[in-house]
């Protein structure tokens, strides 16, 4: 019996080097490629011609020159999802950038369509009017035509219920690729803030991350140290950020770190990981941080409050986040850490995310039928249904429009 073959559309690619979805890529392919043919579309411009390889743990690799992210994701969604017609029974989705694809592909193909909408990306305060416009259309695309959407949060399925009809399958990401590193000398010679107590942050430098308001609190807090990594040369917003805060002796602003051991080795030995993401499902840094058994502090919004199950400690702005940091003792911090890395551990391993998928790739292969919602979506779903169903969360409706 031939193997079914999937295509993996609107990531980098693999070997995973940039956020989320591609680590999601590889741990597909590390653990579902004995049962599974899997193909991974991954972009030039991020891979040399050297690092190009034809497989990666068994998948076979194909390369597009367009970039996986901003304007050119349209063309390189789209360029993938053709290209996967010619081979691919199923085509998974990350991203809903090819979305108006998919009215052809289920019109004139009988390929199979998983699409995980990442987050609500029309949302976020860096597109301008027409992206949004078009990243909105998109989502509608993409979810009404796909055969089985995905939800990574519960308020993720919360929305596309009252705003599709649709009953989303939620699968998070895994973290369980972290690890907790022992500084050595030669660590602490290259990163001398080892040797004190820090608070930790990793992120794309972008506004919905709140990166303003953490730096805000810090500054005003000098006998606190803040290690925050991330893209700061990438916008205008990273750079100007860059400039104004720099000077701080207690602010250390670190370029991308890709080596796994290093990101591990600052983030497992902070005090505290500070959340700032405002927009999205489950951040893939957000459960990482909570494997490590990390406390956190986290930007309130649902997304992070589902995540962290409302046991982290939240804030809104920079005085409260000050607040925060100035009325939490370490050993409230150690309490709170062990009930986060409870938490990750029950729910965030990759063993159970990779089975999720792969039962999702086996319904769609076998019913054309979309869990859909109807008539009783939104508002009107019975409580009694919802709550037999475990999803009496979407009773709240009000959590879609932060």
């Amino acid at each position: 019996m031939s193997k079914t073959s999937v295509a993996i559309i609107g990531t980098v690619g693999i070997p995973a080097k940039y956020g989320g979805f591609e680590t999601l890529a590889e741990h597909l392919v590390e653990h579902l490629g004995d049962e599974l043919d899997i193909a991974v579309y991954c972009t030039t411009k991020k891979y040399g011609q050297t690092e190009r390889q034809s497989h990666y743990k068994g998948a076979r690799l194909i390369y597009l020159p367009f970039d996986a992210n901003g304007i050119q994701s349209i063309i390189y969604d789209c360029i993938s999802i053709v290209h996967a017609l010619f081979y691919a029974d199923v085509l998974l989705i990350l991203g809903v950038s090819g979305g108006f694809m998919l009215p052809f592909v289920r019109w004139f193909t009988n390929k199979k369509v998983i699409i995980s909408i990442d987050g609500i990306e029309w949302k976020r305060h860096k597109w301008s009017k027409l992206a949004k416009w078009y990243l909105w259309a998109a989502e509608w695309m993409a979810v009404r035509y796909s055969h089985a959407d995905i939800s990574d949060n519960e308020s993720i399925q919360n929305y596309t219920a009252i705003r599709y009809k649709t009953l989303s399958q939620i699968i998070e990401y895994g973290a369980d690729h972290t690890m907790a590193v022992r500084p050595t000398p030669a660590d602490r010679e290259r990163y001398p803030v080892l040797a004190k107590p820090y608070a930790f942050t990793v992120c794309r430098i972008e506004p919905e991350n709140n990166i303003h308001l953490v730096l805000e609190a810090f500054a005003q807090l000098p006998k606190r140290t803040l290690v925050l990594v991330g893209n700061w040369q990438n916008s205008a917003y990273g750079v100007a950020l860059h400039q104004q805060y720099s000077t701080y002796p207690n602010l250390y602003l670190f370029d991308p770190i890709y080596d796994q051991r290093a990101l591990d080795l600052l983030r497992s030995n902070c005090l505290v990981y500070v959340h700032g993401h405002s927009a999205g499902g489950t951040n893939p840094s957000l459960v990482e941080a909570m494997y490590l058994g990390l406390p956190i502090m986290a930007y309130d919004v649902t997304y992070n409050r589902t995540t962290t199950e409302g046991e982290a400690l939240y804030f809104k702005s920079s005085d409260a986040l000050v607040n925060q940091i100035q009325q939490t003792s370490v050993a409230d911090l150690k309490a709170q850490a062990a009930v986060m890395k409870a938490i990750a551990h029950r729910r965030y391993s990759w063993s159970v995310i990779t089975r999720k998928y792969a039962f999702l790739v086996q319904r769609v292969m076998q019913t054309s039928t979309k869990s859909n919602l109807n008539s009783e979506a939104g508002s009107q779903l019975s409580p009694d249904w919802l709550l037999q169903a475990g999803l009496a969360h979407l009773q709240a409706p009000a959590y879609f429009y932060e």
